[in-house]
């Protein structure tokens, strides 16, 4: 079964975008589609309009908005992540 597109809006130095990155990758999932708010500020516009959230790392999984670094964790706790992940 083929995983999600997983999309990150992240900065270069965000702690918690690299804690996600760092998780994802555990889960076998390194082809992260990042899209760099600190170098597009259009796109942080866009992110906020999309989530309604200021802060980075926001995190889609396919269509579904999974939030920040914190709710990919709790995902992950839960046993929600793996599913998500698979589709």
């Amino acid at each position: 079964m083929t995983a999600r597109v997983v999309t990150m809006y992240c900065t270069e130095t965000c702690p918690y975008c690299m804690m996600a990155e760092r998780l994802l990758n555990s889960k076998g999932i390194s082809d992260i589609l990042k899209v760099r708010v600190d170098l597009d500020p259009q796109q942080r516009v866009l992110m906020m309009e999309k989530t309604g959230r200021r802060t980075v790392p926001q995190i889609y999984i396919g269509e579904t908005h999974v939030g920040g670094f914190d709710d990919l964790s709790e995902c992950d706790q839960i046993g929600e992540l793996d599913r998500l992940l698979q589709g």
